[in-house]
């Protein structure tokens, strides 16, 4: 993964990586990971390990196939 690649992914998707997991039921090592992370990506030199890379981008690729939750507004 790339600078910009990691700057892009803690930038646009982590947040919403992290929303979902704190309102799915998620287990605790789960929601202190996405915290962790985010955390950390706040230090300029910082770079996820080869393993946390992994964790990362699969949440975010599960992230893309999660269902829409989202209500729709239907208008009469």
């Amino acid at each position: 993964m790339t600078s910009q690649e990691l700057d892009e992914l803690l930038t646009f998707r982590w947040p919403m990586v992290m929303r979902r997991v704190m309102a799915d039921g998620s287990d605790e090592w789960l929601k202190n990971f996405v915290r962790s992370i985010a955390r950390q990506g706040k230090r300029p030199a910082w770079r996820p390990t080869q393993k946390q890379e992994q964790i990362m981008c699969r949440l975010v690729s599960e992230l893309g196939t999660a269902p829409n939750t989202d209500p729709e507004v239907i208008e009469d």
